[in-house]
């Protein structure tokens, strides 16, 4: 166990570990009580939050033994033959217990010939087959799929939720780690704490020491909020040249201009939606620490909505011409000396 990769190691065992997805928790362990399993689900949502997971649990609670489970990559086994592999396989009855569970991870990228086959399977499933289909991409999946199977959205997972289970786990393999850092790890995730924990994992190799938010930063690439920070500082002022030159400190010092783009669309974007309406602030806060929401709610009050809007979509253009830029700096040096006049004009 102790030289499991961290986020094998911790991965929830039952209904109650399970963090971020409690309409599909309350929804499956009701159907468990009441004995309406269904036959077949999908579960769709982003990657790393929890869709095999769930499965396995799911197959647990059924009594599913271990031989009774069988997990298929469809990105790896997406023929038809694969899938009349498994059909074959269905008739044989359950080693132990009433169920065997199907496990069909990706399973938008099944060819049209095998969902064919597979829509065969769960018109007339025999009675002790149960099917579970993943996906990260619902959309690709056929209508006719979709209309014999329950649906479940899994959801990206906040910031607060990742952090307080990243704490469980650096308390738990004694890693030194500085709450910034731990919060940049979970806001770097996007949502996923599988990701989050890999992260962690390369963390705890990249440094014995304790991990500061600095070690990220070189390590990932993630943006910092204080970098963001000064630079939509910089866009008030009254000439350029602050913004250029911390343009090109951050590019000396091997940031991915890219990277930091798409950090600050997101930072500005908070400050659009309290511009927007101010009870969003409520769920802004939850990806922020105190000090950080206070920063932006200041900021805030020195953009217009039109302004804040306005330099996000500069700013998305500048992001998309960084990658065919000759000067990676360039697209992003034009789009601050836009954006800071657009604002001296609307001050006059």
């Amino acid at each position: 166990m102790g030289n499991l990769v961290l986020y094998r190691k911790y991965r929830p065992q039952n209904w109650e570990e399970v963090i971020g997805q409690e309409h599909v928790v309350r929804t499956l362990t009701n159907a468990l009580k009441l004995g309406r399993v269904a036959h077949a689900y999908l579960f769709a949502g982003p990657r790393g939050t929890g869709k095999t997971t769930i499965a396995r649990i799911l197959a647990k609670s059924l009594g599913c033994g271990d031989l009774d489970l069988i997990e298929i990559d469809a990105a790896s086994n997406r023929g038809i033959d694969e899938i009349r592999e498994l059909r074959d396989g269905i008739k044989f009855a359950p080693t132990v217990g009433k169920y065997k569970v199907f496990i069909i991870d990706e399973v938008h990228q099944l060819t049209k010939e095998a969902f064919n086959a597979l829509l065969k399977t769960l018109e007339e499933p025999p009675a002790h087959a149960i099917f579970i289909l993943a996906t990260t991409e619902a959309h690709k999946v056929p209508e006719t799929i979709l209309s014999r199977v329950q649906s479940f959205p899994f959801r990206k997972l906040a910031v607060p939720e990742i952090i307080k289970k990243l704490e469980k786990i650096v308390e738990m393999e004694k890693i030194k780690i500085e709450p910034d850092a731990l919060r940049l790890i979970a806001t770097f995730a996007g949502g996923s704490y599988r990701d989050a924990e890999s992260t962690l994992e390369q963390l705890r190799v990249w440094s014995d020491k304790t991990i500061v938010k600095e070690d990220i930063e070189e390590l990932l690439g993630a943006v910092d909020f204080e970098k963001v920070k000064s630079i939509t500082d910089c866009l008030f002022s009254d000439v350029p040249k602050g913004a250029i030159d911390y343009i090109a400190k951050l590019s000396e010092s091997g940031v991915d201009l890219e990277v930091f783009t798409k950090a600050l669309i997101n930072h500005l974007r908070k400050i659009m939606l309290l511009k927007v309406d101010t009870s969003l602030s409520e769920l802004m806060a939850q990806e922020l620490s105190p000090n950080q929401f206070e920063t932006i709610k200041t900021q805030a009050e020195k953009f217009s909505l039109d302004n804040a809007a306005r330099a996000i979509k500069i700013f998305m253009v500048a992001q998309n011409d960084i990658k065919r830029s000759p000067i990676p700096s360039l697209p992003l040096e034009l789009a601050v000396v836009e954006i800071i006049n657009q604002n001296l004009e609307s001050r006059i």
